[in-house]
């Protein structure tokens, strides 16, 4: 799994012209699923989300986790962070999941997110031609692949 984590001061996804999810201030979290991932990827990477210390203390440094903070977080399917752009001009799709695999894991992350949270967590729509609006709060922009734990 891939993900990439967008601190903000506010985020939204559009969906045909309506307002399917927003936050405030929180994580804006685009999520990737390739065919190796599983749920063990899900669950590691839930955990790291809310313990990152991504926030600023009241000294102006980061040392606070999106639960210190109380903060919300987005959630937004997509697939094109696995872009291969190794030949040619137009990047490939071939190391993203299929719906089949992708759909289960992204769910289950959804859930789990919301769960360790303790409250909704918002989404778009898998699958969705979405329009994604943000204010970054930095700006902080975090890259995680469950594939390079170590």
């Amino acid at each position: 799994m891939r993900v990439v984590i967008q601190r903000v001061r506010e985020a939204s996804v559009t969906i045909e012209g309506k307002i399917n999810g927003q936050i405030g201030n929180g994580l804006l979290i685009l999520f990737g699923v390739e065919d190796a991932d599983g749920m063990e990827d899900m669950e590691w990477l839930v955990k790291k989300i809310v313990a990152m210390r991504i926030f600023d203390d009241e000294a102006g440094v980061m040392n606070r986790s999106v639960m210190d903070v109380d903060g919300e977080a987005l959630v937004v399917s997509q697939f094109t962070l696995f872009a291969s752009t190794k030949k040619g001009n137009r990047p490939s799709w071939f190391r993203a999941a299929k719906h089949e695999h992708s759909v289960p894991l992204y769910e289950a992350f959804v859930k789990k997110l919301s769960e360790a949270m303790g409250k909704p967590v918002p989404t778009g729509e898998f699958g969705a031609d979405m329009k994604v609006a943000l204010i970054n709060d930095g700006p902080v922009t975090i890259i995680m692949d469950t594939k390079n734990k170590e």
